[in-house]
């Protein structure tokens, strides 16, 4: 499949919210897709053949709000078992559905269908082996292999099928298999053909209680995926359910934030009938997060304001292939730079050098010289007040334009202007104009006027409950009128609106995150009255790094612990992080198992894997390293590894 050929739709509407529909799909006594709320899910992180602790944990896991509980079966012995855990959990009252999560054992997928409700089946591992090999395709060859997944996948659909048993046929971006990397290469479109490869068996078969999910660990990808997927099903007549989920987005603010940013750029458009956030924590705590996630699109979300409409063959947009809005480059906003972060000023600024330190500029008096970290805004805005000491070079003053004029000295100081005193043309910087606007200020005069300013920067901001979306209107027009001033896109969170830093942060990442997807945005500002400025700053940066739009720190590629897992994984990426945080810009994966290990960790430089009981492999990207480790020693062979590559660097003491 060519994506040139097929239509950019993915959605119902670009600007106005709206569910799209798929089929209701059985899932025990809680249906799922159609008209049915979105749905939550979670898995557990125990052993299958531990029965009590399974239990314990899938009842944590229900009263904090799932809907589904997904279980680990990796072979015969943990299939056999869930009948019972089965039984335990409907002796104690609950009546929730249970998935059993498959990956290379057919036979205890086909065991499992017969137990519990639904079943989730990877294609890239289910009827193939990952060797990591590239192979030339003949027609009739292809043809031949699909042939053999058909004949070692239509048992478990014939079970499904008697038994009324659902099955989601999840994609992961890092396990797809070898004759899937060969024809269509590590792709959305590779993602996409791999399940769609199963799914036509099934609908050979007359059996279509199917979910589907396309999951990555890089947001962007796993956007166009999901994306790319709609569409395809458009073309083939299927309207499946579709479940969302980051894999391995990791743990704290960034696992949450990654999971946001993928997520909420879906829901945003009414994509997603179940969501799984998947953290390096406690399965029961990623239940809060996707219900914080899914809770806004509700009433208000329905009856937002009128966002003018897209004409679809206008929409300069390409929803399947990144690529970043080209702008004029203004005093290093812009062009081919990062995108720069703009922080609001507090009180504490105002006071003395050491109010800096949460922007990331540490001010030592006795050396007279600042300490510049990895995550230093580079803009703060002071509206009508100015600081009585001298600020590091790399942090530049914003002023509301009516002050900025009356100051002497202005050079490392630019003008923030409203419309009417832009429009006025009044005094201006000859670097950069900054211009707060939103879409209700866009007319003739002022489009033409930006389009003739080299020197303008604008700040988008909205106040409409479907943000994301009015936002992104803006940018189809100015592109469609070829319009190339950065944007610097706002977000604005008053004291009347009564968020936490969870909150936050998930709004930030999913209106924000889902602009800069789609390669809008040379800039964030959230300006908030409601948290304190080094949440504000680490949101920012978390937001640029989860869309890779600026690498600012070390990545952390970590999967949620599940039955499987062969070590502590919250306790080991913790020593990791606490080791290795100070590689800026690095990606090192950390899989419990041979599952969730070489294919899964994707594009990760570096990976460490449980092979076994006590042991460890190291991985340097793709190619194993160090076989058999012991976990005692792993993390000291991990850095090892790393010095041995040159990628290594001494952490500032």
């Amino acid at each position: 499949m060519n994506t040139d050929t097929i239509s950019k739709k993915y959605c119902n509407s670009l600007t106005s919210y709206s569910r799209y529909y798929t089929r209701v799909v059985n899932i025990g006594n809680i249906p799922l897709g159609g008209e049915n709320p979105i749905r939550i899910q979670s898995m557990t992180t125990t052993d299958t053949m531990n029965t009590n602790a399974t239990v314990e944990q899938s009842i944590r896991i229900i009263e904090a709000g799932s809907d589904y509980v997904r279980i680990t079966a990796p072979s015969l012995n943990e299939a056999k078992n869930l009948e019972n855990i089965k039984k335990e959990l409907r002796k104690r009252g609950f009546e929730t559905p249970l998935v059993a999560d498959i990956h290379f054992t057919p036979n205890a997928a086909e065991l499992a269908a017969r137990i519990v409700e639904k079943v989730r089946v990877n294609p890239g591992n289910y009827a193939d082996k990952k060797k990591f090999d590239f192979i030339e395709y003949s027609n009739d060859t292809y043809e031949s292999e699909l042939e053999r997944i058909r004949q070692k996948f239509s048992p478990l659909v014939k079970i499904c099928k008697e038994y009324g048993t659902a099955m989601r046929i999840g994609t992961n971006h890092g396990s797809l298999s070898d004759r899937i990397m060969s024809r269509f290469g590590d792709t959305p479109l590779g993602m996409v053909e791999s399940a769609m490869e199963f799914v036509r068996i099934c609908e050979d078969l007359d059996y279509h209680q199917i979910v589907l999910s396309m999951k990555a660990s890089n947001p962007k990808v796993m956007v166009e995926a999901y994306r790319l997927l709609i569409s395809k099903m458009e073309e083939e007549n299927m309207n499946y359910p579709l479940h969302l989920g980051v894999t391995e987005a990791g743990d704290g603010e960034d696992g949450r934030i990654k999971s946001a940013a993928g997520i909420g750029t879906l829901l945003e458009d009414g994509i997603g009938d179940t969501v799984r956030v998947s953290l390096t924590e406690d399965p029961e705590f990623e239940i809060p997060v996707a219900i914080n996630l899914v809770n806004r699109y509700s009433v208000l979300r329905k009856a937002h304001k009128e966002i003018p409409p897209v004409i679809e063959n206008l929409n300069p947009l390409d929803p399947f292939d990144f690529k970043r809005r080209e702008t004029l480059e203004v005093d290093k906003i812009g062009g081919h730079n990062v995108p720069v972060v703009i922080i609001s000023a507090d009180e504490k600024i105002f006071k003395d050098h050491h109010g800096l330190k949460d922007l990331g500029y540490l001010y030592s008096e006795t050396l007279d010289k600042w300490n510049i970290g990895d995550i230093a805004a580079d803009f703060i805005y002071l509206r009508n007040k100015n600081i009585d000491y001298k600020l590091p070079g790399t942090l530049k003053k914003i002023f509301d334009h009516n002050y900025w004029k009356t100051l002497n000295e202005n050079e490392d100081s630019f003008p923030l202007f409203n419309t009417d005193n832009y429009l006025k043309n009044e005094l201006r910087s000859g670097r950069i104009n900054f211009l707060e606007i939103s879409i209700d200020d866009l007319n003739e005069q002022l489009l033409t006027e930006i389009k003739n300013d080299s020197k303008c920067v604008l700040i988008l901001s909205s106040n409409n409950e479907h943000a994301m979306a009015e936002m992104r209107r803006v940018f189809i027009e100015l592109i469609n009128r070829e319009i190339k001033c950065p944007v610097i896109i706002k977000k604005t969170f008053t004291k009347e609106i009564k968020i936490d830093n969870e909150l936050l942060m998930l709004y930030s990442a999913t209106d924000i995150g889902g602009l800069l997807l789609d390669g809008l945005g040379d800039g964030i500002w959230i300006d908030s009255e409601v948290t304190d400025l080094k949440t504000v700053n680490s949101v920012s940066f978390g937001i640029l790094q989860a869309t890779r739009t600026r690498i600012s720190r070390t990545e952390y590629i970590s999967c949620p612990s599940c039955g499987r897992t062969l070590f502590d994984l919250q306790i080991t990426t913790a020593m990791i992080r606490k080791r290795t945080d100070h590689l800026k810009g690095i990606k090192i994966a950390i899989m419990g198992c041979i599952v969730n290990g070489p294919g899964e960790m994707a594009d990760a430089d570096y990976g460490y894997v449980g092979s076994g009981p006590g042991k460890i492999t190291l991985y340097k990207g793709r190619d194993v390293m160090k076989k058999s480790i012991n976990t005692d020693i792993a993390v000291d062979e991990l850095i090892d590894l790393i010095k041995e590559n040159n990628d290594w660097i001494e952490p500032n003491k």
